[in-house]
């Protein structure tokens, strides 16, 4: 194979067509770059969704409930 780069996660080759970059910059500075194959993009997206999602209604602090009526 020509051309192939192993990924960053798991080692496996991957060709240039297939490879994802992901990039970390924090002003203006890069911080971190990946170069990733598909299925560990995947699941680089699914982490980056899972833990910058907003948290469930469920689990937000109920203001009401802190109310004292005498």
């Amino acid at each position: 194979m020509t051309g192939s780069e192993p990924c960053d996660a798991c080692g496996d080759p991957i060709e240039e067509p297939l490879a994802r970059t992901v990039q970390l910059n924090v002003d203006r500075s890069e911080v971190d770059s990946q170069r990733l194959c598909p299925g560990c993009f995947a699941d680089w997206i699914e982490r980056y969704r899972t833990q910058m999602q907003p948290q469930s209604r469920e689990s937000t602090h109920d203001t009401d409930a802190d109310i004292i009526v005498d």
